[in-house]
């Protein structure tokens, strides 16, 4: 497990930085707001492609360490991933309405879910362990997203989210690297 959070963290952090060819937005944008809204350039493509993959991701892990982690810390943490990771999404989806889609995402979506099935057999040190090195891994790697948004995105108000979200990503970064260093 240790090793799979890290090659995911890893590929997500390297993904981060250099832009692919594959690109997507989240599933929920309406079919009115896919056939007239703004088109997004490969950036942003790539920044909404990234994000709306690793929302579920947060979500459905911090679920898991929520109800199987072994200290109150970690379940604390696991919750407010839950809790802000929803509300990030939401805030997302609400600028996405306006813009065209694009693709689903799928560049980590089987890295991911094999992560949260190997935590959903995982209990006591062992899962308390590899999820907080996942967190601090995937914080990492999402932080330098954010920051390549800001620094190359072209759409307005992708930039302004992505300003206004990073400081909560390096929150979420500092509250991980404090867990990983009680452990």
């Amino acid at each position: 497990m240790k090793a799979l959070l890290l090659t995911a963290a890893t590929i997500l952090g390297i993904s981060a930085i250099s832009l692919p060819l594959v690109t997507s937005a989240p599933a929920a944008q309406t079919s009115a707001a896919r056939e007239s809204g703004t088109p997004l350039g490969p950036a942003d493509t790539y920044f909404v492609t990234q994000t709306s993959l690793g929302t579920p991701f947060q979500v459905d892990s911090g679920r898991v360490a929520e109800a199987k982690g072994t200290t109150p810390a970690i379940r604390s943490y696991a919750n407010l991933m839950v809790s802000s990771h929803i509300t990030v999404n939401n805030a997302l989806l609400e600028i996405l309405k306006n813009k065209a889609a694009a693709p689903p995402p799928t560049l980590l979506q089987a890295a991911y879910a094999t992560m949260v099935a190997t935590l959903q057999h995982e209990s006591g040190h062992s899962l308390d362990a590899d999820y907080v090195r996942g967190q601090v891994n995937y914080q990492k790697a999402n932080a330098a997203l954010y920051q390549y948004e800001i620094s190359n995105g072209t759409d307005p108000d992708l930039k302004a989210f992505a300003q206004q979200t990073l400081p909560k990503i390096q929150d979420h970064l500092a509250r991980a690297l404090k867990l990983e260093a009680r452990d």
